[in-house]
């Protein structure tokens, strides 16, 4: 597989091989990975989160009022200190 970067990117993978004496490559396949295993993991954490809102387990919340009440819990504790 090719891949192509821009160039200030390809300097500083580069400059970070340099650096660690691991040839770009390995770089390249190590953050893939990481990145790969994480994407997953979010995928199958929305999954969860979309089953249990369908299967009723957990009710949606209203992102204005759950905001609201995170910055009330604030002021209060602000106010307390």
């Amino acid at each position: 597989m090719e891949v192509n970067f821009r160039p200030e990117t390809e300097s500083r993978l580069q400059e970070l091989a340099s650096k660690s004496g691991r040839p770009p490559s390995d770089l390249i396949e190590d953050a893939m990975a990481g990145y790969l295993q994480e994407v997953t993991q979010i995928n199958e954490m929305l999954d969860g989160r979309y089953d249990e809102l369908k299967n009723r387990r957990v009710r949606p919340v209203d992102g204005d009022v759950a905001f609201s009440g995170l910055r009330q819990k604030s002021k209060d504790r602000r106010a307390r200190s």
